[in-house]
């Protein structure tokens, strides 16, 4: 990991972000980060086309976000601002991931402040980097690190990175799996019969892919009954619980009980109100 961007938009989420990346910069050996903000001047109406023609809005936005990042980030690190004009902020936020081998992007979790944010679930995507979520006023810290697992190659994508983080880090580590009970048998078989047996399955599958990597000391694992809230919302729930700073689960999956699919579980998890930043490996 070496070059980080970090995706400002002028709201509320800036400081937690520059804040949340000066953390990284100070604790992985990074090279650069790079602070990216896109104006969209085709939604600035006409009505106020008369009062801007005189203004040079990229030197404007550009000294207000150089400004903020100066006195925001206190990492001893090279980093730039970049201002352009896109109508797609998504392809411009890939154009630069591509053109600077960005590793890992920092988008805003706007679900705590009930926004939409700039940036859409499409970068999840379109990206092939590494995306990391970070919810307003986010615990700059990686002390609990919890990763989202089905057992599925992918999956071990988002444990390598888990372990490599932990390894800086000195980090707690647990291998999460939310099973859910197939509604479709009910007719024919008792759920409390069904989820007993699943459970007893999945902690044995769970124990073994543990086993199977290639460093699995100091991995512990944790099952999870699914039920009613949905697989993203049991997973937060119990990594809250736990007190884990860092949640981290690949963009895919293949299970029959628990799929991470990128517009099932890996986005229901990206729009979740959560005070847990939220690390999709690719």
């Amino acid at each position: 990991m070496k070059h980080i961007l970090v995706a400002l938009d002028l709201s509320k989420m800036d400081e937690s972000l520059i804040r949340y990346a000066s953390f990284m910069a100070k604790t992985f050996p990074l090279e650069k980060v790079f602070f990216v903000h896109n104006i969209k001047k085709y939604e600035l109406s006409e009505l106020f086309s008369e009062q801007l023609k005189d203004i040079d809005l990229d030197k404007v936005v550009g000294d207000e976000l150089n400004e903020k990042v100066e006195a925001l980030f206190e990492a001893e690190m090279n980093w730039e601002v970049l201002i352009s004009e896109d109508p797609y902020t998504e392809s411009l936020i890939n154009y630069i991931v591509n053109k600077f081998d960005i590793d890992v992007v920092l988008l805003g979790n706007k679900s705590s402040l009930k926004s939409t944010g700039t940036v859409s679930g499409k970068l999840l995507r379109l990206l092939k980097c590494d995306l990391l979520a970070v919810p307003k006023n986010a615990e700059t810290a990686m002390k609990e690190i919890w990763v989202g697992t089905d057992f599925s190659q992918r999956s071990k994508k988002a444990l390598r990175t888990a372990q490599t983080l932990q390894h800086i880090v000195s980090a707690k580590l647990t291998a999460a799996h939310v099973f859910n009970v197939p509604i479709h048998f009910s007719p024919y078989l008792t759920t409390d019969s069904m989820a007993s047996k699943i459970e007893r399955h999945v902690t044995d599958k769970c124990t073994r892919f543990i086993q199977n990597l290639e460093h699995p000391e100091g991995i512990r694992q944790r099952i999870i009954p699914g039920r009613e809230p949905g697989i993203a919302n049991s997973l937060i729930t119990h990594a809250q619980r736990a007190g884990a700073d860092l949640l981290v689960v690949t963009d895919k999956g293949n299970n029959p009980f628990s799929n991470l699919l990128i517009g099932s579980v890996t986005e229901d998890l990206f729009n979740q109100i959560s005070d847990i930043p939220l690390w999709i490996a690719k």
